[in-house]
């Protein structure tokens, strides 16, 4: 079949996420999909597209990666699913084993996607407090921030685009400022907003949560670590939990494995997701301390301890798999170092897009680079025009508003970064 075929068939019953669906009656081409291989997605009618976004920031060792799919295949031929209360399987005990060792954290949750992990632990912080005699009903975001879209992920997000619609059913939580750039100086500026929030209202606070280094779907905004490590202090002194959004960023996005890495602290929760199964399966976890762990084991008396939290899919064995295979390609062939000399060559060839009139900034964190464009009229729908003019030139690009972002897979050659920044330059320059 054709693309158009198969187009006009995926629109009379499929509704796509993030999506006015409107726009495919004219402006916005609807791609169906035939085959990935490494950075390249390919489509019916024979066009590849350098994928550099990672599709959606899952995507590490590229598509159809032959040690991941070799894994997977010998899985499904041993055990797909089974429930996992009352039952374990070893590549769940082998792949919590080492992510702990990994993040140096004690317990893991294991849940299906990024929003679901978040939920597990915004309702593990309240109920750690609660077990302990406190209602503590508020968690504290960032301004700019996004941690999903269930409901309760909604509500510790600030993205008006995402969360503003639905304001009158999530819960009430209080948002904080978010450093303006990645400078010390800001850093702090904004730390010292947060300990007057915080002193202010601790005594109904449960969390903290952040995005470490990156806020994603809110535009790539960056921050310095230190707010990381003197936000890890006031959560500390004022008796609340800190909750580290890992999903986009960990697995070596940001420059080292995890992105608060650099900041030295533990916090009390981290989630996975996104890279956790770099692409091939949905599978999330809410990793922990003992502490918290051990405000909820009891005995049948107090059985109101228990968190009561579970997904049909919990601890999948295919997707525990498939983890697995990602920690062993991060660990037999040095992904983290060989990614440095990639990441310094992005911001090398960045320079080409300093002198553009139409750039604001341009910034960078690890192996992601963003240039943000001056803000222009909604009217002309500048990101549209961009991802069409580079989906013409072999690129798929997904601007977020007004800045173009660039997240590759890792195994992304110098040649391919030259096509992917020089036919960005064009679309750019080509701007009406």
């Amino acid at each position: 079949m054709t693309n158009q075929q198969l187009a006009s068939e995926d629109l009379k019953y499929i509704w796509h996420p993030c999506t006015q669906m409107k726009d495919h009656e004219k402006d916005l081409p609807l791609i169906p999909i035939k085959e990935a291989k490494g950075v390249y997605i390919y489509d019916f009618d024979g066009n590849r597209y350098l994928d550099s976004i990672s599709s959606w920031w899952v995507n590490l060792f590229g598509h159809s990666n032959d040690y991941i799919n070799e894994k997977l295949s010998n899985q499904a031929k041993k055990l797909e699913h089974v429930i996992f209360a009352g039952f374990t399987h070893e590549e769940a005990i082998r792949l919590s084993k080492r992510l702990c060792n990994k993040t140096k954290m004690d317990k893991i949750f294991f849940a299906d996607n990024g929003s679901s992990a978040i939920e597990v632990a915004l309702k593990m912080s309240f109920h750690f407090h609660k077990n302990r005699g406190k209602i503590k009903k508020y968690f504290v975001s960032l301004e700019n921030s996004y941690h999903g879209e269930t409901l309760g992920a909604l509500a510790v997000g600030d993205v008006k685009l995402y969360k503003e619609v639905y304001s009158d059913i999530v819960i009430k939580t209080l948002t904080t400022a978010s450093p303006k750039d990645q400078s010390e100086a800001e850093a702090l500026k904004a730390i010292e907003s947060l300990d007057k929030l915080l002193s202010e209202n601790h005594e109904n606070i449960s969390a903290l949560i952040l995005e470490p280094l990156l806020q994603c779907a809110g535009g790539m905004r960056m921050y310095h670590p230190i707010y990381i490590t003197e936000a890890k202090s006031l959560c500390l002194k004022y008796d609340i939990h800190l909750i580290l959004d890992e999903i986009a960023t960990g697995f070596g996005r940001c420059g080292t494995f995890l992105a608060h890495e650099p900041s030295n602290i533990k916090p009390d929760f981290i989630t996975l997701s996104k890279g956790l199964t770099a692409g091939y399966m949905p599978l999330a976890v809410t990793l922990t301390t003992d502490e918290i762990y051990n405000e909820f084991y009891c005995n049948f008396k107090n059985y109101e301890k228990t968190f009561f939290h579970s997904h049909s899919y919990t601890g999948n064995a295919l997707a525990c798999s498939v983890a697995n295979a990602t920690l062993d390609i991060f660990e037999n062939e040095n992904v983290i170092e060989n990614n440095r000399e990639k990441i310094d060559y992005m911001r090398e060839k960045s320079k080409i897009f300093e002198n553009l009139d139409v750039v604001k900034d341009i910034r960078q964190c690890g192996f992601v680079l963003a240039i943000e464009l001056i803000e222009s009229d909604i009217e002309k729908r500048v990101n549209l025009q961009i991802y069409k003019f580079a989906l013409s030139r072999g690129i798929y690009l997904r601007p977020l508003g007004d800045v173009i972002y660039f997240m590759p897979p890792y195994i992304i050659t110098k040649d391919e970064i030259d096509l992917l920044f020089n036919v960005t330059l064009e679309a750019i320059l080509q701007l009406k």
